[in-house]
């Protein structure tokens, strides 16, 4: 409690307050017009974002759980997951424009590190033998860390499967038991901290969570094929034909998962027959690049009768769902929500914070307390300028909700949002550069593409970044377009993600937040750290990004931009509110919504996206605050151990350079 106490403290001095200069300074311009992916767990991050909320919906249900694969929403999503412009910026213009974007060079300078002595050697060794015992096990895992050799191998979910997996588990903890972590240095120490954490957890899931039992989306075989087909690792042939021996096993897999559910949540069933048709999407593209490709004619055909059965398996697997979801009774189905026994469980092994769930839970609460305060008073500055005459509701949230209305209606054209964003990407690492937060690099390509169909439907924007084996390979920049969108719910979606707030969700997902900071990871000295990444950390380095463009001057400091700023980091605070609420405290969906539209000021459009999102993630939406909140307190020990010496890109680059560890593990390594 002491501990929650301090953060909560620091954070209540830097979390909502705006500079007061924001209240003084506002450049009165007009619009300038534009131009235009649970956490996995094994090396490759994928972050999704409704606003930057990584979507965790993939159960672990092997020993080899994905560790970093995260998604990031579009929250602040990460889902994951996941609208306006920029406009032109007089400080963003100096860099050259990149074609697909940039990329986090390492660190110039760097603490010089004493020689290892023997047994931390040997401890490295130990670690990398797990490792290739690991891809071995894990095929998936292995392929999002960027590892390829047993990517035609694909793991069947099956009782046999799982003795396996927890064989290993068993096997590992033994031999890391054995390990006398007093006398590793503080880097090998806190590397057989996370390791024992990732097989703890495992086992959480294999033998008490049981998702696999009731979560029939966790059952996806479409992540790894896309990776070994646009993955340039090996010539096309090869990957082809490792493809052509991964898929031989789609029927096997689907008919294990079948075997596998009990009692499935509506929403997990739900979830899974909408992602089936992207799946199958994929299968179809992997079949028509083989027969365009110069393998045999033998092959070809093989391929053609495989994808077929492949297909056909699927078809089988949504029938199957579909009848089960007839059939079930609903006063005797498993509900979506953990209980708090569950969810505090989860926390602990996926957040890895100080605090415990419900303490994160009362931070977040007083947090939101003083973001509504400090938007208040913004929203009196700026009621006679946008609203003249009109009557202020005596109500806080009526007042806080008619400007956000108000300042909504500036938003990119529906035609031009994925454009838009990528104008905004070379302008914000101009920015990044020119005011010296964090050394940035172009030579890491970043690419902004549509969500592919099999994973849509938990976030609207997400980064599907590489893993630690293969940095060079493109991180994604994953968009849901407003294509199929109504006339009505494109202009709510564009209302949420205005002129202020597309630009807040860029700096989230790509610079300096998810893109760079995985970049980042992927130089890391540490493996382990690199590859099984906590998710709070990376979700709270993309909205502590946010925080840290808007000090350093971004958005004119004009009180717009920090009263949407303010929204948006209000919507990282209620992710953790709604999350614990919904899981825990039995929030419905009316109250829920509530929260999400009048209290959050959110629009009709995201609040019901989100209210699926957190029936089918849990404890995921609570990373953006909880990092968020412990980085904001480490910056502000630093500053006080440090004094007249604190330097800000030292901070941000000494921070970034231990992988994505947990941000308590690098409180310890900064202050060793």
């Amino acid at each position: 409690m002491i501990k929650t106490k301090i953060a909560l403290a620091v954070l209540m001095t830097t979390l909502a307050v705006a500079p007061a200069s924001a209240s003084k300074h506002h450049k009165d311009t007009e619009e300038t017009s534009s131009s235009g992916k649970h956490h996995k767990s094994s090396g490759k991050s994928s972050h999704s974002s409704k606003g930057s909320e990584k979507s965790s919906t993939k159960s672990s249900s092997k020993s080899g759980s994905k560790s970093s694969k995260s998604r990031s929403s579009k929250d602040g999503g990460s889902k994951s997951s996941k609208s306006s412009k920029h406009g032109k910026d007089k400080h963003a213009s100096t860099g050259k424009a990149l074609v697909a974007g940039a990329a986090v060079a390492t660190p110039a300078t760097l603490k010089l590190v004493a020689p290892e002595s023997y047994r931390d050697r040997n401890f490295n060794s130990l670690s990398n033998q797990f490792l290739n015992a690991l891809w071995r096990l894990d095929s998936e895992s292995a392929v999002y860390a960027g590892k390829y050799d047993t990517a035609a191998t694909l793991a069947i979910p099956d009782k046999a499967g799982q003795a396996r997996a927890l064989a290993f588990i068993d096997e590992w903890k033994m031999k890391f038991a054995a390990v006398e972590a007093s006398k590793l240095a503080l880097k090998q120490r806190t590397d057989l901290a996370l390791l024992m954490n990732k097989l703890e957890s495992d086992r959480f899931r294999l033998t008490t969570l049981k998702e696999w039992e009731w979560n029939p989306a966790s059952y996806n075989v479409a992540g790894p094929i896309d990776l070994i087909l646009n993955t340039e690792y090996a010539a096309q042939p090869q990957r082809l034909r490792t493809l052509l021996k991964r898929i031989a096993s789609i029927p096997a897999y689907y008919e294990a998962a079948r075997a596998n559910i009990v009692n499935p949540t509506r929403e997990h069933t739900r979830l899974a027959i909408a992602q089936a048709p992207g799946i199958q999407t994929l299968l179809t593209e992997v079949d028509k690049a083989a027969q365009a490709s110069i393998l045999t004619p033998v092959e070809k055909q093989l391929y053609t009768q495989r994808i077929n059965a492949a297909l056909t398996a699927i078809d089988g697997y949504v029938a199957f769902l579909t009848e089960l979801d007839k059939q079930s009774d609903n006063a005797g189905r498993r509900s979506f929500r953990l209980g708090k026994e569950l969810y505090e469980q989860k926390f602990a092994f996926d957040i890895q914070s100080a605090s415990t769930a419900e303490e994160t839970y009362q931070k977040a609460l007083a947090a939101r307390e003083e973001l509504l305060s400090n938007m208040s008073r913004i929203t009196d500055e700026l009621w006679e300028r946008y609203l003249g005459a009109t009557p202020r509701p005596a109500d806080r949230y009526g007042r806080i909700g008619m400007m956000i209305d108000k300042l909504s209606e500036r938003h990119v054209a529906r035609e031009d949002f994925v454009k838009e964003i990528r104008r905004q990407v070379p302008l914000l690492q101009d920015w990044v550069i020119s005011h010296d937060l964090l050394t940035l690099d172009p030579s890491k390509p970043l690419e902004v593409r549509a969500t592919p169909a099999y994973a849509a439907g938990v976030a609207g924007a997400s980064i599907d970044a590489p893993g630690p084996y293969r940095p060079q390979d493109k991180t994604y920049y994953n968009v849901t377009p407003l294509d199929g969108a109504t006339a009505e719910q494109a202009e709510s979606s564009l209302r949420e993600y205005n002129y202020w707030i597309l630009q807040i969700l860029n700096i989230h997902e790509a610079i300096p937040g998810h893109y760079a900071q995985l970049v980042y990871a992927n130089r890391s000295p540490s493996i382990v750290k690199s590859i099984f990444g906590n998710g709070a950390m990376v979700e709270g380095w993309a909205v502590y990004g946010e925080r840290m463009m808007l000090e350093s001057g971004y958005g004119d400091n004009s009180p717009e931009m920090w009263l949407m700023y303010s929204k948006w980091n209000l919507r990282s605070v209620t992710n953790t509110i709604l999350d614990y609420s919904v899981h825990v405290l039995g929030m419905t969906e009316q109250q829920a919504l509530d929260l999400l539209t009048r209290q959050a000021f959110q629009t009709r459009s995201e609040a019901v996206e989100k209210w699926h999102r957190v029936q089918v993630s849990s404890v995921q939406l609570t990373s953006y605050f909880s990092g968020y909140s412990e980085i904001m307190e480490l910056r502000e020990q630093r500053k006080q151990a440090l004094g007249s010496k604190f330097n800000l890109k030292d901070f941000h680059e000494q921070f970034l350079s231990y992988g994505s560890a947990p941000v308590r593990v690098i409180k310890g390594l900064m202050n060793q």
